[in-house]
């Protein structure tokens, strides 16, 4: 394997892993930032307030986004399965 492949495996995995990763990041953003100007209008500053609604957040994408996360995922390793079968 050249070192031309090697950073195309690696560069197809950071994408997917954007893919993959940027739903519930963005949903816990902005959450986090709709709570955070809820806190700074009411000057209730509770660490849990924070917690326990993004965690809820991500957990909803999370289910939400689990079927596109597995065919990345399954299309990836496919990909990478017919690039170690073509290395032979």
């Amino acid at each position: 394997m050249t070192a031309v492949e090697v950073t195309d495996v690696m560069r197809d995995g950071i994408w997917v892993l954007l893919k993959i990763a940027g739903p519930a990041m963005l949903v816990s953003l902005a959450v986090g930032l709709a709570i955070s100007l809820i806190q700074a209008l009411t000057q209730l500053q509770e660490p849990t307030l924070t917690f326990v609604p993004k965690i809820l957040a991500i957990f909803g994408t999370l289910i939400v986004a689990m079927p596109f996360m597995i065919t990345t995922m399954i299309a990836f390793m496919e990909q990478l399965a017919q690039r170690i079968a073509g290395l032979q």
